[in-house]
């Protein structure tokens, strides 16, 4: 009779709370090695040793370094959507919360800036933006319905609008150029315009 097979064990809590933090520290280490290489001169070694990982997790946890830089790009946005929740009845003040949480998280606009170069078209083909682009068209459509803001303009040229007003000041210098940059008042006033009914 041959012998029974061997009944394999779950993994332990410490080892998934090991494997937690591991690719915690990989997508840390990521974020910062593509924000200031990008995708192409990004490098696994670098990326492992600053997570203090073997780099063949990489590979284990998320496929090759492309699948990585998506992974890092939607955890970033991830988080910006948690903290600045949109709201299409008040887009002045939404533009003002989400530029300042890209000026304080400023490897996110590099991180995304690197993705449009590297890879054209397909941030918005994401599952995750597509997704959330969507949510807020429908938002802005609801609010145009009700007659909360203009519905002269299309519900997505108005969101391309609005977020072109907040990464155009970001990419004009923000904070480092403040001759150039808008201040909260004068972003909230810009956008109130667009959006007036």
């Amino acid at each position: 009779m041959p012998p029974a097979p061997k009944q394999q064990r779950p993994p332990s809590v410490k080892g998934q709370r090991d494997a937690a933090a591991t690719r915690a520290r990989l997508l840390e280490a990521a974020t910062v090695e593509f924000a200031e290489h990008g995708l192409a001169g990004a490098r696994v070694d670098r990326i492992a040793a600053a997570a203090e990982a073997n780099k063949q997790l990489i590979y284990a946890y998320f496929g090759n370094k492309r699948q990585l830089f998506d992974a890092v790009i939607e955890g970033r946005v991830a988080e910006l959507l948690e903290t600045v929740p949109f709201t299409a009845e008040d887009l002045p003040g939404y533009a003002v919360r989400l530029r300042a949480f890209n000026r304080a998280h400023p490897e996110l606009m590099r991180l995304v800036l690197w993705h449009t170069l590297e890879c054209p078209g397909e941030l918005l083909a994401l599952e995750f933006t597509s997704d959330s682009n969507a949510k807020k068209i429908a938002a802005i459509r609801a609010a145009q319905d009700a007659g909360a803001i203009t519905a002269g303009t299309s519900a997505p040229a108005l969101l391309l609008e609005v977020i072109a007003l907040i990464h155009g000041d970001i990419l004009s210098g923000g904070s480092e150029a403040a001759e150039v940059a808008l201040d909260d008042d004068a972003l909230a006033a810009a956008v109130r315009r667009l959006v007036a009914p």
